[in-house]
């Protein structure tokens, strides 16, 4: 069974996906992904994306550990309804409403969000038929929708390939727990490179070292 970790609600069991269609974080791996997460500092009062919710257990593990919002996105009938349940129970714990649940695609919902939302951390662990291209896609669409400073999480089998990141976005991290791998990104700054950066004597054409911009994780 799994359950909440950490923060308010830690250790409240969550209901499960019942059947096969989802296939929910371990806890091992929510547990190594949120102690990072922690090490960079993005929970606490965050504007929280989780697409592909499925029971929605990485998202409530963030409002426990004191994101500002989470907003669970979740297509399947069975499994928008647990993200409910999960979704109440935390709120129940918080006393105000600070996970809602959208029962739709990943694609139509950020066709559908504000000009102007911005989310500080998302997570996307899309099912595994979903091929590259579907979800390059949604990167695309939500690289245009990313604070300063935002965390990307994407979740997929261990075998499958890099995801095929937009120009609004740029990897600087990845791991690999047994049959999952997480790879961790940020909003591309293209400015992050300044004249301080390039060696003494390299030309306009010479490859240089990657340089951290405002707000990056990479180190």
């Amino acid at each position: 069974m799994t359950r909440i970790i950490a923060g308010a609600a830690g250790g409240t069991p969550l209901t499960a996906v019942p059947g096969s269609l989802t296939r929910p974080t371990t806890d091992r791996v929510k547990e190594a992904l949120f102690s990072r997460l922690d090490a960079f500092d993005v929970i606490a009062g965050a504007r929280v994306l989780d697409l592909y919710a499925g029971s929605g257990a990485l998202g409530v593990e963030s409002g426990s550990r004191g994101a500002r919002t989470v907003e669970l996105v979740e297509s399947d009938a069975k499994a928008s309804a647990v993200c409910q349940r999960n979704a109440d129970l935390i709120n129940g714990v918080l006393g105000r409403k600070a996970v809602t649940v959208h029962r739709t695609k990943a694609d139509p919902f950020l066709d559908r969000a504000a000009e102007d939302a911005a989310w500080d951390l998302v997570f996307l662990d899309p099912p595994y038929p979903l091929e590259e291209a579907g979800l390059s896609a949604v990167l695309e669409k939500l690289a245009a929708h990313l604070a300063p400073g935002a965390v990307v999480v994407v979740e997929r089998s261990s075998r499958s390939p890099e995801p095929g990141w937009p120009g609004g976005l740029t990897r600087f991290a990845e791991k690999k727990y047994g049959e999952t791998r997480l790879w961790f990104a940020e909003p591309f700054v293209p400015d992050a490179i300044s004249a301080d950066d390039v060696p003494d004597g390299a030309g306009a054409g010479d490859a240089v070292p990657d340089a951290e911009g405002p707000g990056s994780l990479r180190g």
